[in-house]
């Protein structure tokens, strides 16, 4: 898993710089924000981020927003690292998109207990959008057959009009040509007028 530290302290990178690599972070460092935006636009993505509040060019509130406004970078796990320490500042922070707020000077154990919960949160992230793969998948394979369903269901129900057209076309002609039929038959078979006896002997 990858990692972007960003702090203008060369000390206090180190320290997590060699922290975070025992706990099988691949690191990345960056001493101002705007180097350190720059070399997420240049790198494959880290998942973790470490910002100072305070830094040259661009401060970790605006990388922050940076990040969040990104598509392609929002699902990051974001921990802001600063000495402001009052609850204004920690508001300001996790509205600025900060996942977590860890104050300076800081334990290393506490560290590694909320780097520990950013990875959790990022497995979970994971395993979440294999499973909207998984259903989107699954949900193309069912339209298709109903579409199938539905094309055949029209061409059945367009014959069956075709059909029905032809029978009652067939079926009138048969009509009328009975019809026709009969009317000559009655006229053959009509009987004649009977003559008068006057008639017969003349």
């Amino acid at each position: 898993m990858r990692a972007l530290i960003a702090d203008d302290d060369r000390g206090t990178t180190a320290i997590l710089a060699k922290s975070l690599g025992r706990w099988n972070f691949d690191v990345t460092v960056a001493h101002d924000g705007g180097t350190a935006w720059d070399l997420l636009a240049a790198t494959e993505d880290p998942s973790l981020a470490i910002l100072d509040w305070m830094m040259p060019t661009l401060d970790g509130l605006g990388l922050c927003r940076r990040i969040r406004q990104d598509p392609a970078r929002a699902h990051m796990y974001v921990i802001l690292l600063t000495g402001r320490d009052s609850r204004a500042d920690l508001v300001a922070g996790l509205d600025a998109g900060a996942d977590d707020y860890l104050i300076k000077p800081f334990d290393l154990e506490e560290l590694r207990a909320r780097v520990h919960v950013g990875i959790r949160v990022l497995t979970l992230q994971e395993r979440l959008a294999a499973r909207v793969i998984e259903l989107r998948s699954a949900l193309a394979n069912v339209k298709q057959p109903a579409a199938c369903f539905r094309f055949a269901a029209t061409a059945s129900a367009s014959a069956a009009t075709r059909i029905t057209g032809s029978r009652w076309t067939a079926t009138s002609r048969i009509t009328r040509t009975s019809s026709s039929a009969m009317g000559s038959v009655r006229r053959v078979s009509r009987p004649c007028a009977p003559t008068s006896s006057a008639a017969r002997y003349e």
